[in-house]
């Protein structure tokens, strides 16, 4: 690798209530039947031979590449969500929280900052991993810089309209390959994924990679989001199946 809609999704970026029809999913992909998305379209499995050369490859960490569980998608799956404003004209981001100079950006002045593209794979908790999905956005590490990040900060908060949020540890915010992203697959940002901008966290479930997104705060003491405090996973590690708490 380089560098309030019903049915809920945990990986949709935006807040539901809970239901069974979420978690029969879970399951149905966890004993490996058909895996069918919500709102009633197939999604499309990688064939045989692609996913067992996954399963067999290696990350430069030494975990392999497809996590325990998972299945190989064709497409990165818009898991549905209620979209924010999807206008780039109309977005703003706020970095807030525990800095020394909070600050807020618009998407011209996104733009103008260092942009980094990269290629990396994606995992969502109900058991789909796309792989090599190329994105372009700006390193969060680059906005905490701006921002003056104190060194009481622990956690980073990411926040999406109507009051989502999901909580990311720090050090791992603050990983090379975390964006705020605009662009995936040389083509900006699909309303469905997030636009105009989102979270990427590839190394956690993509619950954690908050669509939609409007603020970056960063907090002294750990605030599990949404879905953390509905039985999901504080942390989301794929290589731990760390999918509920």
């Amino acid at each position: 690798m380089s560098r309030r809609i019903f049915p809920p999704h945990p990986d949709a970026g935006e807040p539901f209530h809970p239901s069974m029809q979420r978690r029969a999913f879970v399951r149905s992909a966890m004993v490996g039947t058909a895996i069918i998305a919500l709102g009633g379209a197939t999604y499309v499995l990688a064939g045989e031979e692609e996913e067992k050369r996954a399963r067999s490859s290696k990350r430069p960490d030494g975990r392999p590449r497809l996590p325990p569980g998972q299945h190989l998608l064709t497409a990165l799956k818009p898991m549905g969500g209620v979209a924010g404003d999807p206008s780039p004209g109309a977005w703003r981001l706020k970095v807030w929280g525990e800095v020394d100079q909070p600050f807020e950006l618009d998407f011209a002045g996104l733009l103008k900052m260092t942009q980094v593209d990269q290629t990396c794979d994606v995992h969502c908790v109900t058991k789909w991993t796309m792989l090599d999905s190329k994105w372009r956005g700006v390193r969060v590490a680059d906005l905490a810089a701006r921002a003056k990040v104190r060194s009481s900060a622990r956690h980073v908060i990411f926040e999406a309209p109507a009051g989502y949020t999901a909580n990311v540890r720090l050090s791992e915010a603050l990983a090379p390959n975390v964006l705020v992203a605009h662009r995936h697959n040389d083509l900006p940002l699909a309303r469905p994924h997030g636009a105009p901008v989102r979270a990427l966290v590839p190394d956690l479930y993509f619950w954690k990679s908050a669509k939609w997104l409007t603020g970056i705060r960063f907090v002294s003491g750990d605030r599990p989001g949404y879905w953390e405090t509905r039985g999901y996973h504080n942390h989301a590690d794929p290589w731990r199946e760390e999918r509920y708490g």
